[in-house]
């Protein structure tokens, strides 16, 4: 699971509440954890591995938002790979964790392993946090032909500087002067707490308004494409509106029980005393959020490809060949092409305004296979009825 809890634990002089939470019950948390991330690991593999049977379509290029969907599920594999490793390591070697609490230790490995797995979690989640957020912005900009491929570049320098630097800052500031004399108090663990979060609350927060923003256009792309707004364009519009509300639904999820667990702590922190009789519920609701975290964390890769491209099925294809890797299809095909197909013009001389109408209703087709390109649920029947379909 993904908590900056774990770096304060790094820390011999630790507070009470992040004491409370890492002692209770270690061997199980860490057996809930290292279950909960191979499940999601392992089946978030076989999502994206190609199936057989299935029809993939040779497509000129793969799209951004494609490429950001395949980064966000590997950034997920590879936080699950941090937690699998970091709970084995606790489950164990016990004795080798228990170093960490001595103070002024002289043995530094037990706190550089402790410092070093924290912060590849805490990254590699940050910065799935940080692609979402590039996945609404560049969801946005297609509709509006303001985004391409070339943006993904963008997109890298702004995710990755942003996670390192927030990482890099936060940390520095909690491990100040020195890990081995850390500054207690909870007004010096705040600026962690702040860079380790505010992605998350970016995401959501604005995610949702730059989803329906889209939403509303693509409603506006589809009446522009025929002149007409019929049944088949609002359907399709409700698919790629489902669509968004699966992708914060398993945001909000796996990660409110965070927020949840880590207001609860700070509000035991500013007490005298954590232990008092009238705040045993409010020690049991956190403990009992510390647990739902380790499960709904790492499930997040999972649940996401659920959210991205449906059930892909069991039936994996490790066959090599030359073709495009499932991710990277405006959609899944099948055998009635269950896909919105690139335009073919298909009239040879046409006059110049028909040009123009045939650019902007290309233009339109691609923006929105873009929006639904990995989708395994779409109505096969929708789709080749739809104007978008029937138009060439």
């Amino acid at each position: 699971m993904a908590s900056p809890r774990l770096e304060t634990y790094c820390c011999p002089n630790r507070d009470g509440a992040t004491q409370l939470v890492m002692n209770f019950h270690p061997e199980v948390f860490c057996g809930v954890c290292i279950g909960s991330a191979a499940v999601s690991l392992v089946l978030t593999v076989l999502q994206l591995l190609p199936k057989k049977g299935q029809i993939l379509r040779k497509m000129p290029k793969a799209s951004s938002s494609s490429t950001i969907l395949l980064l966000i599920s590997i950034c997920d594999i590879l936080g699950g790979l941090g937690v699998i490793f970091r709970s084995s390591v606790w489950l164990g070697f016990p004795g080798f964790i228990a170093n960490i609490s001595v103070v002024n230790g002289t043995d530094l490995w037990p706190s550089a392993f402790c410092v070093g797995s924290a912060m590849w979690i805490q990254l590699l989640y940050s910065a799935g946090f940080w692609w979402l957020f590039c996945y609404a912005v560049d969801s946005y900009l297609v509709v509006r032909r303001s985004a391409g491929l070339s943006t993904i570049v963008l997109y890298h320098m702004m995710t990755w500087g942003l996670a390192v630097m927030l990482c890099v800052e936060g940390i520095a500031l909690l491990y100040y002067p020195s890990l081995s004399s850390c500054e207690n108090g909870l007004e010096h663990a705040i600026p962690h707490y702040i860079t380790t979060y505010a992605p998350l609350l970016l995401v959501l927060v604005v995610n949702p308004i730059l989803f329906r923003r889209t939403v509303s256009a693509v409603a506006s792309l589809l009446k522009g494409r025929q002149g007409i707004y019929t049944e088949n364009e609002r359907r399709l519009g409700t698919e790629i509106q489902i669509r968004f509300f699966k992708i914060m639904l398993v945001f909000i999820i796996c990660w409110s029980s965070n927020i949840i667990n880590e207001s609860l702590l700070f509000y035991l922190e500013m007490q005298p005393d954590i232990n008092e009789l009238p705040l045993k519920n409010i020690r049991s609701a956190a403990l009992i959020t510390w647990i739902i975290m380790g499960v709904l964390n790492p499930m997040q890769g999972f649940l996401f490809t659920l959210a991205f491209y449906g059930w892909t099925g069991w039936r994996v294809d490790l066959r090599w060949r030359k073709r495009e890797i499932p991710w990277e299809s405006m959609s899944s095909s099948t055998v009635g092409e269950n896909t919105y197909p690139s335009p073919v013009n298909y009239q040879t001389n046409i006059h110049d305004s028909k040009k123009v109408s045939t650019t902007d209703s290309q233009q339109t087709d691609e923006a929105i296979s873009m929006l639904s390109e990995g989708n395994t649920s779409g109505d096969d029947r929708l789709t080749r009825s739809s104007p978008i379909y029937q138009g060439w």
